[in-house]
């Protein structure tokens, strides 16, 4: 029985551990994309971090699922996740090439609530007022971040909030997905659709990239699928309410990168909003967890009786 409990005890570190490493090289992919962006269009950008990240896509999904990893029983349902996928990174690029990288991050935050919010209204989830104040608590967040009205407020803030919604929409739409499909062949036609979806439209983007810049798109399709990846595997074994709160260590990475790389120091608005957002996140997660544990303790009961 001790050794069941240490087994497990160890699972859970590995899995913080692995987010911990996850949200840095996503932290790394989100840098190389505000420099890249610099000189690039976000589109190319896109099309250039998938084209290249998907052999290390292949690779991951058959050492992990094998060779059925690679099928799809609703491929169109990738081919819309696909969609809102590059909506997302398209428009989270956007933001970084003209705001500073740790506000972006913060703004991006406010997923978890969007998630709430799309589950109550669209998909007819119970959700009680406790989780709807900390929805509304979290948007407070948001208007302290951006300040809207003030002088020093820009239109390219809502691209950040932007991209937090298509990605809840992503999150939700994992729904459609087969059952029989796992994590990995969703990781795999993510990165697909992506690029397939942004080969479209990086021709008539695209900027010449000399062998220098090679290596930088080499660094952003690597440290994306790694971080992807190490996130993937912390929810796999270790509860989401224990890995999940560690994805607010990206604001860490951000703050820093954005202060030794470009000298960006965010306003203490931007911290005391993201103070808020994290927490309602946080409680948002702490909330679900408790929701599903109550439900399996039920069906438990029922099932007993």
């Amino acid at each position: 029985m001790q050794g069941g409990r240490e087994v497990r005890q160890s699972k859970v570190s590995i899995g913080m551990l692995m987010m911990c490493v996850g949200v840095a090289c996503l932290s790394v992919n989100d840098a190389f994309a505000k420099h890249l962006t610099s000189d690039y269009s976000p589109f190319q950008v896109l099309f250039l971090r998938n084209l290249i990240a998907l052999p290390f896509a292949i690779a991951i999904v058959l050492f992990s699922g094998g060779t059925g990893a690679l099928r799809s029983y609703r491929p169109a349902a990738h081919l819309v996740r696909g969609v809102v996928w590059v909506g997302a990174a398209f428009m989270f690029f956007s933001s970084l090439k003209q705001m500073p990288i740790a506000e972006a991050t913060a703004l991006v935050f406010v997923a978890p609530l969007f998630i709430t919010a799309i589950s109550a209204m669209f998909l007819g989830e119970h959700v009680g007022w406790k989780r709807w104040l900390a929805v509304m608590a979290g948007f407070l967040g948001v208007v302290i971040s951006i300040r809207p009205g003030a002088a020093s407020f820009q239109l390219v803030s809502l691209l950040p909030i932007g991209t937090a919604l298509f990605y809840a929409l992503l999150m939700v739409s994992a729904r459609w997905v087969d059952e029989r499909e796992s994590v990995w062949t969703l990781l795999l036609y993510l990165t697909g659709a992506g690029a397939l979806l942004s080969a479209f439209i990086a021709p008539f983007v695209w900027h010449p990239v000399p062998l220098s810049d090679l290596w930088k798109f080499v660094a952003i399709a690597f440290f994306g699928t790694a971080g992807m990846t190490l996130i993937t595997q912390a929810f796999r074994m270790a509860p989401a309410v224990v890995v999940a709160p560690l994805d607010y260590t990206a604001l860490i990475w951000a703050t820093l990168a954005g202060w030794l790389v470009w000298s960006e120091i965010p306003e203490m608005s931007v911290f005391a909003g993201a103070a808020i957002i994290i927490g309602s996140g946080i409680f948002t997660v702490w909330r679900e967890h408790n929701r599903e544990r109550q439900l399996v303790q039920a069906a438990h009961a029922n099932t007993a009786a």
